[in-house]
């Protein structure tokens, strides 16, 4: 068992390397030409499937007992990584790549963690997007775009559409490398998983 049990440590290891690469490879492309490629997310994805149905069952990849979640649990994760920022897709917050990133990372993570990891990519992007606008001195404008974004989304909701309100700038989250703010979530979920502390295990 001693030996077992070293072995799927590694190999959790090896996992959160493999996985660390291919973040910092979609970052790094995202940061200079603000693409991902769909080649390092599908190969990310058909890993991360792979891991979790090939490997002895356990908590996940990456928790404190580590093992597969098997196909149903990768394939979840997968689903759950998509669905859940897909709306800020469609909402032309974030770009394709960016939600096909996240499902990869959720393929790795599972449906629970994959949770946590979209809560803290949210809250990194959150924070990149207020340095970005501070330090491009577009502050009041970002939050101006946002107040009348949120007025016309409560007025289509109450009364149908709403009359047409000027456009405005494209608030800085929009032109933003997410990739990193994804890299980062991940990582900080993985984290907390391992130590048994993360909120979604």
């Amino acid at each position: 068992m001693h030996h077992i049990g070293t072995g799927i440590s590694t190999i959790s290891v090896l996992c959160a390397v493999w996985l660390g690469l291919l973040l910092a490879g979609a970052s790094w492309t995202d940061a200079r030409s603000r693409r991902i490629s769909n080649k390092l997310v599908l190969a990310g994805a058909l890993t991360g499937l792979a891991l979790n149905t090939l490997l002895p069952v356990g908590d996940g990849l990456f928790s404190a007992a580590p093992g597969g979640l098997g196909f149903s649990g990768a394939l979840g994760g997968g689903a759950v990584g998509l669905g859940l920022l897909l709306p800020f897709y469609l909402l032309r917050i974030m770009g394709a790549g960016d939600v096909k990133l996240m499902a990869m990372v959720g393929s790795f993570l599972g449906p629970a963690s994959i949770l946590g990891a979209v809560l803290m990519a949210l809250l990194a992007g959150g924070i990149l997007a207020l340095a970005v606008a501070f330090w491009k001195g577009i502050v009041r404008s970002t939050l101006a775009n946002v107040r009348s974004m949120l007025i016309n989304t409560l007025l289509s909701a109450l009364s149908g559409p709403a009359k047409p309100i000027e456009r405005l700038p494209a608030a800085p989250a929009a032109t933003l490398p997410y990739a990193l703010a994804i890299a980062a979530g991940t990582v900080g979920q993985i984290l907390l998983a391992r130590d048994g502390h993360a909120l979604f295990l």
